[in-house]
């Protein structure tokens, strides 16, 4: 999957917002959805580890209470040709997801003892700028608790379409995705 996803969040009823933003007035109830980086960390891979950056959208969004929509998607590698289907490598038949819930503030105790910060930097070295503490803008680790997940596995005459109950989606291994392979991908 990649290594970046979309956030999807709805503008709250009612917020106070700096007029530095030139904010329009008018976007209650409105839905955006921007790109941010994630990763699988422990102990919960299955809830994405996320750097909340509080000055973005989303997140501003979030702590105002909107529910949270994580989009991901399957990039087929480069180097290996599709083949005879010229469908095969189109985004229509590509692995998709959306992991819905909401953001969760992880506990310092939790990120210094299953190290999600060195997780999060692995995936994501560019990203070592906006940690927590930096000097540009106040940020925090946060997790997409998810409570719901939407699955599009591709074409629906070939691959399943619909809805994972989150037990199973919180049930899935490390292992069994390792051995899991997509369209493209070398056994």
């Amino acid at each position: 999957m990649a290594c970046i996803a979309t956030l999807s969040t709805v503008f709250p009823d009612h917020q106070t917002f700096s007029p530095l933003e030139n904010r329009p007035h008018d976007l209650s109830g409105a839905p955006i959805g921007l790109i941010d980086y994630y990763a699988a960390c422990d102990p919960t891979p299955y809830e994405p580890t996320i750097l909340a950056i509080s000055i973005a959208t989303s997140f501003k969004n979030a702590r105002a209470g909107s529910n949270v929509t994580l989009s991901l998607r399957y990039h087929p590698p480069i180097d290996h040709p599709p083949g005879e289907d010229i469908y095969t490598y189109s985004p229509a038949n590509l692995p998709r997801f959306s992991l819905v819930g909401y953001i969760e503030s992880i506990p310092i105790d939790q990120v210094r003892r299953y190290r999600h910060d060195r997780c999060f930097f692995e995936r994501h070295p560019e990203a070592v700028a906006w940690k927590p503490g930096n000097a540009i803008h106040d940020s925090w680790w946060a997790r997409l608790v998810v409570e719901q997940v939407y699955w599009i596995g591709g074409f629906g005459d070939r691959a399943y379409i619909g809805w994972i109950p989150v037990e199973e989606w919180r049930g899935v291994t490390q292992q069994e995705v390792s051995d899991a392979r997509l369209v493209g991908e070398k056994v």
